[in-house]
């Protein structure tokens, strides 16, 4: 392992956006239309991020039960369905949830006792969330590595206000789904010109970049948030309830671990 870089910062921060089930497996309410060479570069981003230890900032996509799809399509990643939760591939062993309550109560270290940070978002724009905003602005990263769902959506979101922030930015092409061709090679083309670098997952495996600390305790720990959850889903279907709406049959949860009201953040010894 290599060590952070001055001032307790890091080589590089992956960050995974929406590796959610209902986006990611064939039986999902809205699979990415690319999603058989998709889950082969993020099989990719994932083992280099094992091999490498660089710590993982994700989002999930939680939407409300009431909430009205603009597109008129199926409401996907509905807060407590099966197809909400992340793929097994994603998920890191020491984690932590942060939940969007409009507070900016999100302290800025939590690297230094989560290998992986998760924020649940509402809308497509990741900074939506201000713990999620504070969180990626004061950062010390030399480095974000984007990839997830969907290039037209949220990546381009996320990596347009990474750039405007004046932050470095690498987008891993390969391991984006998309739902539109076109409107993703626009995408990619407008991130490109704002000085994002485009690099495909089989670059980044080549790519040799120093390791960062990971809590030794394998545990996983809450911080800033009500909610946690473990999951560990196998196989999936779809089906149609009589009304017509498409409703996800995805396996749901195994261990389930519910906490609440706000917890408290374990202090780690620094060392």
């Amino acid at each position: 392992m290599f060590a952070p870089s001055h001032g307790h910062g890091h080589p590089c921060v992956a960050v995974d956006l929406n590796t959610q089930l209902d986006f990611c497996h064939g039986s999902g309410l809205r699979p990415v239309a690319n999603l058989p060479g998709f889950l082969r570069g993020l099989q990719r981003v994932v083992d280099w991020i094992h091999r490498t230890g660089a710590p993982v900032a994700s989002s999930v996509e939680s939407h409300r039960i009431t909430e009205v799809p603009p597109d008129g399509r199926p409401l996907c990643c509905v807060d407590g369905s099966p197809g909400q939760e992340k793929i097994p591939l994603t998920l890191f062993d020491s984690r932590c949830w942060v939940e969007v309550d409009n507070t900016l109560s999100c302290p800025t270290d939590l690297f230094r006792q989560y290998r992986q940070i998760i924020f649940r978002k509402r809308s497509d724009d990741l900074l939506a969330n201000p713990k999620a905003d504070r969180f990626f602005t004061q950062v010390r990263a030399d480095e974000f590595i984007v990839f997830g769902v969907s290039v037209e959506a949220a990546v381009k979101t996320l990596v347009l206000g990474l750039l405007a922030r004046g932050r470095r930015v690498t987008v891993v092409a390969d391991a984006c789904g998309f739902w539109h061709g076109n409107c993703a090679e626009m995408a990619m083309r407008q991130m490109a010109a704002k000085g994002a670098e485009l690099i495909s997952s089989e670059r980044l495996a080549r790519r040799r970049t120093g390791f960062v600390s990971v809590p030794p305790n394998g545990r996983e720990r809450v911080s800033d948030s009500p909610v946690l959850r473990v999951t560990d889903p196998e196989g999936a279907s779809r089906r149609n309830d009589p009304n017509g709406r498409s409703e996800s049959t995805l396996p749901r949860t195994r261990s389930h671990a519910k906490l609440s009201g706000p917890a408290k953040r374990s202090r780690g010894r620094r060392r």
